[in-house]
């Protein structure tokens, strides 16, 4: 009977049979895991990705979810302030605004980036991302908008705004009668929506949909 050859090394194995630590560097054969199942580095125990299911499916819900909060979280009243008789009410928007009008120019383009723009982006690139996978079209723009969005994924810091905007609230509250808009609660749902999005959308199974070697990812 004739001797079994050893397995190959992961230096002798092609590109797309290996997956490298991002913690350690170890390069590894990638296993084929299933749904649910998480793969970690033998070396370090990091976290190498978790085979998630009907990836598809979930993470487009909650783009469209986070799409429609996105125009009543920045544009509804976060607070109505009352100060001395009068009466104002304040939307990210209009934080923007003042900002401007007041001569801080550079702080108003920077809290507009941040707050509005980069995370509005980002929804549209995961969304066409989605979209070319699900309609199994224009792969090539998937995967550049696909980086596109993973180099956006730092400017967009909702989290950022978000306390920024309850430290303003406890401070109003000794000068001035304050009550919470309905663009707060839309503003807090966008970001637990964003995060359950970053959770849900398995960039390794994103990826393995654009490319071609999973044309489901996991629907």
């Amino acid at each position: 009977m004739a001797d079994q050859a050893p397995p190959a090394a992961p230096h002798q194995l092609p590109l797309e049979q290996l997956i490298a630590c991002h913690e350690c560097d170890l390069l590894l054969r990638k296993p084929a895991p299933e749904q649910g199942e998480r793969v970690e580095c033998p070396r370090c125990g990091y976290e190498l990705y978790t085979h998630r299911h009907q990836v598809l499916r979930r993470s487009m819900a909650l783009v469209v979810a986070a799409l429609l909060l996105y125009l009543p979280a920045n544009f509804l009243p976060i607070m109505q302030l009352n100060l001395l008789g009068q009466a104002s009410e304040d939307t990210v928007w209009s934080g923007v605004l003042g900002l401007y009008n007041s001569g801080m120019q550079g702080v108003a383009v920077v809290v507009f980036l941040c707050s509005m723009a980069v995370p509005l982006l980002k929804l549209l690139c995961q969304f066409a991302v989605l979209l070319s996978i699900r309609l199994d079209i224009g792969r090539s723009y998937g995967l550049l908008l696909y980086r596109i969005y993973h180099h956006l994924r730092d400017w967009g810091m909702l989290e950022v705004y978000l306390m920024g905007i309850l430290v303003a609230l406890v401070k109003l509250a000794d000068l001035a009668d304050v009550s919470l808009g309905l663009g707060l609660l839309c503003f807090i749902a966008l970001l637990l929506v964003q995060v359950w999005l970053e959770v849900t959308m398995s960039p390794h199974q994103i990826w393995e949909a654009l490319s071609g070697e999973d044309g489901h990812a996991g629907d």
